[in-house]
């Protein structure tokens, strides 16, 4: 196998779980890979903007000519027999069918550069089209489409050869797992991502001063910026006991949630929000937390009963559920057991890459 494009595990572990996966399954995976250096909000900010667009280009060139240039001790003899393009791959995986076109290409395609638009608040017209063009020729280039959830493999073509991988959390989040706090400590929660609509964060927003306005003491850290970060700001301005980073070290980060007795989740009521399984859930719960989230399908579908589930755009609810976990120690106690054991069991790297690696069998 080969990893391949201009991927960044520090900030999509996503790839870094589907390598580790893959090897611990016995595939030999090597690396071609050439960062990009850019998030995923800069890079649907270059998508939408016409004045960020040549930048985004000329970074792109630069990295395809040194992927270029490296991939010729792939060719002939040392061809690989599959390669794996990684997440935010819809142009890399154009480019790897050029370099490797008799080589079987799987895309690790989570998300949909047409609908993260779309939920992100850009009207229809040209550049959703565009995007929606783009999506259709990158899942087009690939032999193997991999995705995160039936729901997405619902908006893939018909007839493509897709599997769906759940996303997983790498080693260093279940390496982080710590005891849990005595009973007398106050509640600590965590939440981290980007501020936007599917991640209803404005939600959360409004739940943090219910609590507040209630008289229940929760020890909060919020991690991350974003489009909705402004209101998010206007509703806990003022709290006590609110703790806002807006970036932490990717290696630093799982020993920050670690620390926490409760990961939040996701609370949009967007499309595309009941339609995912956000990183942080599979995150927190490898790291020992329990995790509360919003009520959608595949969110109940992958989590089963280790999380605690409130519906989407619910403040009231979502203020409900922590201020329970706060007043009962117990029910906090089982549900960080839950969360822990059935990550163990479910979403290290070789458990959510073993569909991937039958298709590749076959």
């Amino acid at each position: 196998m080969l990893a391949f494009g201009t991927y960044d595990v520090g900030r999509h572990p996503r790839v870094q779980v589907l390598v580790d996966g893959l090897r611990a399954h016995g595939d030999e995976v090597l690396e071609l890979n050439r960062p990009l250096g850019l998030s995923t909000a800069d890079k649907v900010r270059a998508l939408r903007s016409p004045l960020a667009l040549p930048g985004f280009a000329l970074r792109m060139a630069r990295r395809w000519a040194s992927l270029a240039w490296g991939s010729r001790r792939f060719r002939g003899p040392g061809r690989p027999d599959a390669v794996l393009v990684g997440y935010l791959g819809h142009f890399d995986v154009l480019l790897a069918r050029l370099l490797f076109p008799r080589t079987t290409i799987v895309l690790d395609h989570l998300i949909f550069a047409a609908d993260t638009a779309r939920d992100r608040g850009t009207p229809e017209g040209l550049r959703t089209r565009l995007l929606a063009l783009l999506d259709r020729l990158a899942l087009g280039a690939a032999d193997v489409v991999v995705v995160d959830t039936e729901e997405h493999r619902a908006l893939a073509p018909a007839g493509s050869d897709t599997v769906v991988v759940d996303v997983g959390a790498t080693d260093a989040w279940f390496a982080a797992a710590a005891p849990q706090p005595p009973a007398d400590e106050p509640l600590s929660v965590v939440f981290f991502g980007l501020f936007t609509p599917l991640q209803g964060t404005e939600t959360l927003g409004r739940a943090l001063r219910l609590l507040h306005e209630r008289g229940v003491e929760v020890r909060v850290t919020l991690v991350g910026d974003g489009q909705d970060a402004p209101a998010v700001r206007e509703s806990v301005a003022g709290l006590p006991w609110v703790t806002w980073h807006d970036w932490v070290a990717p290696g630093d980060l799982p020993g920050l949630v670690a620390a926490h007795d409760v990961c939040l989740g996701v609370f949009g009521t967007t499309d595309k929000a009941r339609r995912v399984v956000p990183n942080k859930v599979y995150q927190g719960a490898a790291a020992g937390c329990a995790v509360v989230t919003s009520d959608t399908p595949p969110q109940r579908r992958v989590l089963g009963d280790s999380a605690l589930f409130v519906p989407p755009g619910d403040a009231e609810a979502l203020a409900d559920a922590l201020a329970g976990l706060a007043a009962d120690r117990e029910q906090l106690a089982r549900l960080r057991d839950r969360a822990r054991a059935w990550s163990g069991e479910r979403f290290t790297a070789g458990a959510v890459t073993a569909p991937l690696e039958e298709v590749l069998a076959r």
